[in-house]
């Protein structure tokens, strides 16, 4: 049986990264990256906005 200590850790990206060595397309890239996260951040924030105006819908 496996314990959750025991399942590898999912790589994450380095943040921020060292930029110093980045060249301009390198930079764009991580721009892109960025707001892709960024984009997926807010449609969670959405998700969550939304369980929470439901439940508090039900219980006024």
């Amino acid at each position: 049986m496996m314990f959750d200590e025991e399942l590898p850790k999912p790589k994450t990206a380095e943040f921020p990264r060292n930029m110093d060595n980045m060249s301009v397309s390198e930079l764009e890239e991580y721009i892109e990256e960025l707001q892709a996260e960024i984009a997926k951040a807010e449609g969670d924030i959405a998700k969550k906005k939304a369980s929470e105006d439901a439940a508090t819908s039900v219980f006024k």
